[in-house]
């Protein structure tokens, strides 16, 4: 995992992301998943160019199932944004690093 990207669990969602003071990207992923590997550099891009505004996390949908279906994430990738607690935007599929800028300069 790249530096500034953290590994989520469903043991640690609560603690990194709900009760978060950072607005949090989480990346709802698989290992086996083609879109979710095209998209993992720029996640990773977008987490060192967005240090210390956002925090961004990566959960892998099969190890952690339980999170995954409390948000009803049905496919892959799925990136779903937090700020305090809640969903704030939702975005599904292999998007460019644009779209995903333009979507986090909304809540930092």
């Amino acid at each position: 995992m790249a530096e500034g990207v953290i590994t989520l669990t469903d043991a640690t969602f609560e603690q990194e992301v709900l009760k978060s003071d950072l607005p949090v990207l989480v990346d709802f992923w698989a290992p086996w998943c083609g879109p979710c590997r095209r998209v993992a550099p720029i996640v990773e891009e977008l987490a060192a160019e967005n240090a210390g505004k956002v925090k961004i996390g990566k959960l892998d949908v099969d190890e952690n199932p339980g999170t995954a279906g409390d948000y009803g994430v049905m496919s892959i990738p799925t990136l779903i944004l937090f700020k305090n607690g809640e969903e704030t935007d939702r975005l599904v599929g292999a998007l460019p690093k644009s779209e995903l800028q333009a979507r986090l300069n909304q809540v930092v």
